[in-house]
């Protein structure tokens, strides 16, 4: 109220420079927030030092070379795709909120005048497409992988390219390969994008998990709790209070498109936007938190069939390393050097989940959040725009290693990982392979996305 008596007190000159001014306050406020906008973050996020050079290894990248007794034989690379627009939904409601602001008075409340002047410029058919931005996430994580394993990249290697059918997804693949420029052959145009969703869109193939995750509300449970509990209230009051909105005019879902709104405008055109300002960074936590709490009940830890219906995706990696293997012992050529897949933070996130990454002691509930502070658990570090999981195989001289001659090294977003059975950064392809075993070897897709014959929600299932 002491807002709007102010504002309405403001000749139509002042109220022009307080307008100007709160757009320009976001300038300060997003520099907090960019931490906490899980799977909409920039690929800088995880990497900073890509905002100086987006050409830079980084300042570990020594690290991340193999004895020098070992020669890499394969490079298994699972992409997510490059920066994207929002999808139509996120536009519609934007649109919604943005025009509600537009039709109040200006002198009336300064910040939602501030936000109708911003200009809504998404169209609901630019729907989830790669955005420019997207295009170089791409073209510049080709040019860094070649350049920290270049005997892989060297010419006329051959490089087997596959994707997601979404349009955002073949474009990044193209973009990898383009990437790769004229100098390698293998960067030329003659390779084409295999569209491969069985692999790369497993999710969309097991009917259990469509039935009971992906359409039942049932096994949001958590998710929409937390969005009427205490933590996303008080952001609600917040919001609703800078705009001069009665609060029942708002609920989660608003609150979060705008929230969205401002990683989107920093990760498509690198600018801050004015929707920023509406948000702290304690604002940001509980947003984030809201995100992880989503990816982690519909494709993390929640519920076992998310991981365990990507089991198909983890035994194709083997097969192709074994078969990588095999071909080195007969002192064959390595029929498939590079293999690289572009799909979704949905086909990255239940592969990691099945494979151990990323657990917390304490599940991701409504009413936990403080507690959850520093879990484990945060897409926006697992699974931002162009993430990248990549397996590494080499060969290693067994008289200077005095070791198994096949070694494997993984990375997440070009940072090494360490093996959960070993605790060590790089891992001999027996060890890797036999920690695995139970899971490669009992990996039926078929019978393991088949729908129980009774009718039960997700809850009393999984």
């Amino acid at each position: 109220m002491a807002l709007r008596r102010a504002a309405a007190a403001l000749s139509p000159a002042l109220l022009v420079v307080v307008v100007l001014l709160l757009l320009l306050l976001p300038a300060v406020a997003s520099a907090g927030l960019s931490s906490y906008f899980g799977t909409k973050s920039r690929y800088e996020e995880v990497n900073p030092h890509l905002v100086r050079d987006s050409l830079s290894l980084g300042p570990a990248a020594g690290g991340s070379r193999p004895p020098a007794s070992c020669a890499p034989l394969q490079l298994r690379a699972l992409l997510r795709h490059g920066t994207r627009y929002p999808t139509a939904g996120q536009i519609r409601r934007l649109g919604e909120l943005h025009a509600r602001l537009s039709r109040r008075p200006a002198a009336a409340c300064p910040a939602a005048a501030a936000l109708a002047a911003w200009q809504m410029w998404y169209e609901e058919s630019l729907d989830g497409q790669l955005a420019p931005q997207g295009r170089r996430d791409m073209e510049h994580l080709a040019r860094r992988l070649a350049a920290r394993f270049p005997a892989l990249f060297a010419a006329r290697r051959r490089l087997v390219l596959a994707s997601s059918s979404k349009h955002r997804c073949l474009q990044s693949g193209a973009a990898f390969r383009d990437g790769l420029g004229p100098s390698l052959s293998l960067g030329g145009h003659e390779v084409e994008v295999e569209v491969n969703d069985s692999l790369m869109r497993f999710f969309d193939y097991c009917a259990k998990f469509v039935a009971l995750v992906e359409e039942n509300d049932a096994a949001m449970c958590q998710v929409n709790a937390f969005k009427e509990g205490p933590e996303m209230r008080k952001v609600l009051k917040k919001v609703a209070s800078a705009l001069c909105l009665p609060v029942e005019e708002l609920n989660a879902d608003l609150v979060q498109v705008a929230f969205l709104t401002c990683s989107y405008e920093l990760a498509i055109k690198n600018v801050t936007s004015p929707w920023c300002s509406l948000f702290s960074e304690e604002d940001a936590k509980v947003l984030e938190y809201l995100n992880d709490l989503k990816q982690y009940w519909k494709r993390g830890y929640g519920y076992d069939i998310n991981s365990r219906s990507s089991c198909i995706l983890l035994q194709d990696i083997f097969q192709h390393l074994d078969k990588a293997v095999e071909e080195s012992k007969s002192s064959k050529p390595i029929s498939s050097p590079l293999i690289v897949q572009v799909g979704h933070a949905e086909t990255l996130q239940p592969l990691l989940a099945l494979m151990g990454f990323f657990k917390d002691d304490e599940p991701l509930r409504a009413n936990n959040y403080v507690r959850q502070t520093h879990r484990k658990f945060r897409s926006g570090r697992i699974v931002p725009y162009a993430a990248n999981l990549v397996f590494v195989l080499y060969h290693c001289d067994q008289v200077k290693t005095s070791k198994e001659e096949y070694q494997v090294q993984m990375l997440l977003n070009e940072k090494l990982m360490s093996f959960h059975h070993s605790n060590k950064t790089i891992s001999t392809y027996a060890d890797l392979k036999d920690y695995y075993k139970d899971i490669l070897e009992n990996c039926h897709f078929k019978e393991e996305c088949e729908l129980p014959k009774v009718n039960i929600t997700a809850v009393d299932e999984l």
